[in-house]
Order: C-alpha cells, then structure tokens, then sequence
C-alpha cells in the first residue's frame, strides 16, 4: 500500500472513531442540555478530537513513510503495526436543573404601611375600586389551577375560589378598578394582583398559551 493510501486510510479511522465520540456525547448530554447545545457540544468534540488524531497519528506515518521510501533499504519495510484507537472523552456529569422557588405569600402589612399597590395616588384601602363580578361556582365543575399563576400559591388560589374567581378568563378580564379592588381586599396578600401581574399571566393561560411557571406548576416542579 502507498503512503498516500495509508494516510487516507488513518485518516477515515480516526474521524470514524471521532464521529463516534461525538456521537456518544450528543446522546448523553441532551437530556440534560437542549438537543442544539447537546448537538453543538457533540460536533466540536468530535472535530477536535478528529483534528487532533489524524495530526497525531497520520501525519506521524505519512513522515515515516516518506523518510523510508527515501532511504537506501535493501528489503521494503515492514507494515506499521495498527495504532489503538484513542479511548472514549469522559463523559460529563450531569448538571441537574434546580427547579426555581414559588414566590412566597407575603403577610400581610398593617393598615398604615400598606402602599398604593396601583399607583393611582391613593393609598389602598377597602373602599377603593370595585369588585370583580364573581361565580357561584366553577363551570361544568371544573375550576382552572389558579396555581399556574406565578404568585398564587395554595392558599391564595382557595381565598379566590372563596370569592367566587375560578377560571384564568374572569381574571384576564379585570379591569384596572377591579384590580385595586382585589389589590385592597385579599385578605392577608394585599397588592399582589398588580405586584404579580395576575392579569397579563391570565390572558396568556385563558387563550391556552403557557408561562414558564405555568409548565413547572403542571409538572409540579414548584409547589
């Protein structure tokens, strides 16, 4: 075989065994990274372990083989003996995603430090606004996880089914003086409707759209 051939042919096993490497990395990152982080990761593994075998190793046996094509021999050389293939790169470990912390129920603050929640100029108090039309009960009997808004948690999703608010809809529909109302009346979480942005994060859910709180409180990855 010619010097050439043999280089070709180190060359094709060392970006074989390459592309495998990068192949294996691929597979065990992606579940812990994105499939084109996981891909990417894979790909400049592969390409710089490809880089660096064939520089290695077949530039090494293209030199040898010219220096000995070029000396006086009285018999040809004998084949080089097949080099091992470089071992597998370590995997790397896993990297677990820490699932982000539910925003706290704040307690309530006395009556005299309580601020103007919607910035109206009026500090809030039960008087202020009007309340939101509320339901008896949930329709057809089946209420939506007011938990999937950023902000309610377990108490808070029963004080509003409490005053009648079961569907993402009926928030999503509160006007500005409604949401002072509730702003002022929520007992013991005053001014978390503005501070949380109940309504925005409800018309998302009500039109069946998703936050990236609401796909950890469905996997139940928060509370």
């Amino acid at each position: 075989m010619s010097n050439s051939q043999e280089n070709n042919t180190c060359k094709m096993v060392c970006w074989a065994v390459a592309v495998v490497v990068g192949l294996l990395v691929f597979f065990w990152t992606k579940g812990a990274l994105s499939f084109l982080l996981a891909l990417i990761l894979g790909g400049a593994i592969a390409y710089l372990l490809g880089t660096a075998a064939t520089r290695t190793f077949c530039t090494a046996a293209q030199d040898t083989g010219s220096q000995t094509s070029s000396a006086p021999m009285p018999e040809p050389a004998p084949a080089p003996a097949p080099k091992p293939a470089p071992a597998a790169a370590p995997r790397p470990a896993a990297k677990k995603e820490e699932p982000e912390a539910p925003a706290p129920e704040a307690p309530p603050a006395p009556a005299e430090e309580i601020p103007d929640y919607d910035g109206d100029g009026v500090k809030e108090g039960t008087g202020e606004g009007s309340q939101p039309k509320g339901l008896s009960g949930p329709r057809d009997g089946n209420a939506d996880d007011l938990k999937e808004i950023k902000g309610v948690g377990p108490k808070l999703a029963s004080v509003c089914n409490d005053l009648g608010y079961y569907h993402f809809d009926q928030i999503a529909a509160w006007t500005a003086d409604e949401v002072a109302w509730m702003d002022a009346n929520l007992k013991g979480f005053r001014g978390r409707v503005s501070r949380d942005n109940w309504v925005e994060q409800a018309k998302i859910l009500a039109s069946g759209g998703e936050t990236e709180f609401s796909k950890r409180a469905r996997d139940g990855d928060v509370y």
